[in-house]
């Protein structure tokens, strides 16, 4: 038993062929004379908005550059005007600090002028007050040296008693 083999070719050319491509041509015609212009048009119009597209696309790029390149130098600015200003507070910190030491040093200056002058018035009234004990020391001896009229070694006894009794006082200064 063989097989029946069945061969049919892929395009066969009968009528059917025919009128398949007669009403391809029909249609063709038709689109071509109502719908080509149309559909020509309308693919011309998509193509000119992808070109617009692109076009709309490379300036805006090219105005975000522009806004990027303009942005980086007002942000170089920005640092350049910090270091300025920085700068320019530390020498104003620097100029505060040194009229702060000026000040301190004058302040300082005049406490130790006042401090001067104030010991040298402590000095000056000890001073008065040790002449004004010596004075009285002086009239006490004298007042001694005539109570007892004696001879110049008791005299000189009297001067030492009153020297070791001055001595053994407690003098105010």
């Amino acid at each position: 038993m063989g097989k029946l083999e069945l061969v049919q070719p892929l395009i066969g050319f009968d009528w059917t062929f025919v009128m398949v491509l007669v009403t391809f041509a029909v249609l063709l015609f038709i689109v071509r004379k109502f719908f080509w212009e149309k559909l020509r048009a309308f693919m011309l119009a998509r193509e000119q908005k992808i070109v617009d597209g692109f076009d709309n696309a490379a300036e805006a790029n090219r105005v975000a550059n522009a806004r990027l390149d303009e942005y980086n130098a007002k942000i170089a600015d920005i640092g350049s005007e910090r270091r300025d200003m920085l700068t320019e507070a530390k020498s104003k910190a620097d100029e505060n600090a040194k009229e702060i030491m000026q000040i301190a040093e004058q302040k300082a200056q005049r406490m130790l002028r006042e401090a001067s002058e104030r010991i040298e018035a402590e000095k000056e009234r000890a001073l008065s007050d040790m002449r004004e004990q010596i004075g009285m020391l002086a009239v006490y001896a004298a007042e001694k040296i005539i109570e007892k009229q004696l001879d110049v070694a008791g005299q000189q006894a009297i001067v030492d008693s009153v020297l070791r009794e001055a001595e053994n006082r407690e003098w105010k200064i």
